[in-house]
């Protein structure tokens, strides 16, 4: 069997801190990797996929389309936009590039798979910072985003609503789904479907949608790839897996 490559960009970080113990102070930094739960529920199946860290998609990402063409979809997930619009040969050497933005968008048009995922530098992000509003990745995205903070922080845990529960992606995923403890807030465009949502009474805010973008099919999923949006028991789910290989099974139909 043929495996589907499927391109991961994003879902790492790095974190300082510093440590006082009474006279004495020391620094230290720490590397995080936050796509393992994916990595693990694709283990063994029909796709093949590429993780490539925050860090490396400043120069990593491709810059032309035919190196973007080897994937079959393309997630995005927990990377701001300034990582992709200031790569070292703009920022440090005040050389023209792409876009890789427009690139994306165009890609997506000709028949890609691209997915968002959420977190605090998805969609709109913390303070607004993750910038993917009113970009080419944006166009061709089933939302759009805020113009501010988006975040929904639900510290006490958000059971989801699903609405179409005959959709391919979520077809046999038997409810109730674990709790959630955060999304991005978006908004619907016009022609795109809600597969699943917050309750009417925790703001009945979009979870999963879905949605076209010229021969491409686009879709978002608000909260997170793994905690802590994700609860442990939604990463220890038997259906985490599931939703995630029928998520791009069907991303990367034709």
């Amino acid at each position: 069997m043929t495996k589907k490559n499927v391109l991961l960009v994003g879902e790492s970080w790095v974190s300082s801190a510093n440590h006082y113990k009474g006279w004495d102070t020391f620094s230290s930094v720490t590397f995080h990797l936050g796509a393992e739960p994916l990595v693990k529920a694709l283990k063994d199946s029909e796709f093949n996929l590429t993780y490539m860290p925050a860090h490396e998609a400043a120069e990593g990402l491709p810059f032309t389309m035919d190196g973007l063409a080897k994937y079959e979809a393309i997630i995005i997930s927990d990377i701001g936009a300034n990582t992709l619009l200031l790569p070292p040969d703009v920022w440090l050497h005040g050389k023209t590039v792409p876009n890789r933005l427009k690139l994306l968008r165009d890609w997506t048009q000709q028949g890609g798979g691209l997915m968002m995922i959420g977190g605090y530098f998805s969609f709109q992000g913390i303070d607004g910072r993750a910038r993917w509003r009113r970009t080419p990745v944006e166009e061709a995205l089933p939302v759009t985003c805020l113009p501010y903070d988006d975040r929904v922080e639900a510290p006490e845990g958000i059971v989801a609503e699903v609405l179409k529960p005959d959709h391919p992606i979520v077809a046999g995923l038997k409810g109730p789904w674990p709790a959630l403890l955060g999304i991005n807030e978006v908004e619907v465009k016009k022609g795109s479907e809600i597969i699943a949502r917050l309750p009417e009474d925790q703001g009945g805010h979009p979870l999963l949608v879905t949605g076209s973008f010229g021969k491409g099919r686009t879709m978002a999923w608000t909260s997170d790839i793994g905690p802590h949006w994700l609860t442990n028991d939604f990463v220890n789910w038997p259906g985490y897996a599931k939703l995630w290989r029928q998520s791009l099974a069907w991303l990367t139909s034709k």
